[in-house]
């Protein structure tokens, strides 16, 4: 049974086995979540991105996919980047944003990791909807069947960890 745990703070300091990246398809790094996780990684992280970029994901990683790298002077041994759908008001991506938690617990477990550290993915930038998104999340982490004892949703602002909240029982 995997336990869903919420905190409020900075993703990039947590004492997890993975951290999940909300990364964009480049795997080359940007701004909010992905910005943090590779400045706090430090070149590490890009080598093996770039790396990623070099062979199998040359046009890019797929929204909705995963892939895992070191975590470079993390205090995580992993990252696990994963590329969230932009939110739509014409099309339901809402599949696509549970692939995302899906495909990183899928890869967790690849990893052999235990524990893994979510942030609150197409929220920012994608401008994802919060409630909308907190329940997909939760939901999706629910109902997939993984060896990881625990999810830790790392909520940057008051918003996001009061939509997660809402989604706990």
């Amino acid at each position: 049974m995997t336990t869903i745990t919420l905190v409020r703070g900075d993703i990039t300091r947590q004492q997890v086995d993975a951290v999940v990246n909300a990364a964009n398809s480049s795997l080359l790094g940007g701004g909010g979540v992905d910005g943090a996780i590779h400045r706090a990684g430090g070149p590490e992280i890009l080598a093996e991105c770039r790396a990623l970029r070099a062979s199998h994901w040359g046009k890019g990683l797929p929204t909705g996919q995963a892939v895992a790298t070191t975590a470079g002077r993390m205090p995580a041994r992993w990252v696990i980047h994963t590329v969230g759908p932009v939110w739509s008001a014409t099309e339901d991506r809402s599949g696509l944003l549970a692939s995302c938690h899906r495909e990183s617990l899928r890869v967790a477990d690849e990893l052999g990791a235990r524990t893994v550290a979510f942030p609150a993915i197409s929220t920012g930038v994608y401008r994802w909807p919060l409630d909308d998104a907190a329940r997909i999340a939760m939901e999706a982490v629910r109902t997939t069947d993984t060896a990881v004892t625990e999810v830790r949703f790392v909520l940057f602002g008051e918003d996001a960890y009061t939509a997660f909240a809402a989604q706990q029982r």
